[in-house]
């Protein structure tokens, strides 16, 4: 899913498009001020595609490096860009990888 084709998304939503629970999206959001998502009168979530990219560098250094919540706050406050640019990087070799993947299993097919 394209994040910038809308402008706000529900919480059931970003869990899908990130394979993550609820309930964690819930407690980082009290644990990283740069997760502010917006609520209506009813309470529900509704966030940015500024604090899904937000998640999402938490998640790569939470679940992919393998820090502690404490550790990757502090890595974010002294070093953001440096973890913007390896995310990205690691997110395009991901992506090149699948593509090569795809490319390997055509190849396979054709025998």
């Amino acid at each position: 899913m394209d994040i910038t084709s809308k402008k706000y998304y529900k919480i059931s939503e970003v869990s899908e498009m990130l394979g993550l629970p609820m309930s964690t999206l819930r407690f980082w959001e009290n644990h990283f001020p740069t997760i502010n998502p917006r609520r209506n009168d009813r309470g529900t979530r509704f966030y940015t595609p500024r604090d899904i990219e937000a998640i999402r560098m938490i998640a790569y250094l939470v679940k992919d490096k393998g820090m502690k919540l404490e550790a990757a706050q502090e890595e974010l406050k002294r070093n953001r860009d440096g973890v913007v640019k390896k995310f990205e990087t690691v997110e395009k070799l991901k992506k090149i990888r699948a593509t090569l993947q795809e490319m390997l299993d055509s190849l396979h097919k054709l025998r």
